[in-house]
């Protein structure tokens, strides 16, 4: 199973930083069959980052997120934009969609944020979800099937992504 997992945020952000700093761990695993993608937001060019993978992971963190975190599948959509530099999910997977026949299924781990501040460090609200989000991912990991995936689903997709935010 090749899995590309995306994690979007801004670490000088408060919470934003929430899925960078799993990436950061991600990264000092070194774990097999994983590319992995960091950004401070998607953009439309991460739709050729989907490509030769067979599950897609998108870490974020969320605005009005129900605690600790929502994990849930997705699709393509269009809806923004595609000229805008900070895209959904969806709208990265619908650019995909446009330029190949078969798409990767796709889920969001969106962790719940308390503070998106310029220059705060992470809350201690923030800390505790990381950690919730860090077990389900983990366990996601150890299982990186769609069909295991699915199972583990929460309600979603609450609240809005910290990317797309007014600041």
């Amino acid at each position: 199973m090749a899995l590309v997992i995306f994690a979007v945020g801004n670490p000088s952000r408060g919470d934003d930083a929430l899925g960078p700093l799993l990436m950061a761990e991600l990264e000092d695993g070194n774990l097999p069959g994983l590319t992995l993608v960091s950004d401070f937001q998607l953009q439309v060019e991460h739709a050729l980052d989907l490509d030769g993978h067979d599950l897609a992971l998108f870490i974020d963190a969320g605005i009005n997120t129900p605690a600790p975190f929502a994990f849930y599948e997705t699709s393509p959509a269009a809806g923004r934009s595609i000229s805008t530099h900070a895209l959904p999910p969806e709208a990265v997977l619908h650019v995909h969609s446009l330029l190949h026949p078969a798409t990767p299924p796709a889920f969001v781990l969106c962790i719940r944020g308390e503070r998106f501040e310029l220059g705060e460090g992470l809350s201690a609200d923030a800390g505790k979800h990381l950690d919730a989000a860090r077990r389900h991912l983990a366990r996601c990991l150890a299982t990186p099937t769609a069909a295991a995936w699915r199972k583990w689903q929460t309600p979603g997709p609450v609240g809005e992504l910290s990317a797309h935010a007014s600041p």
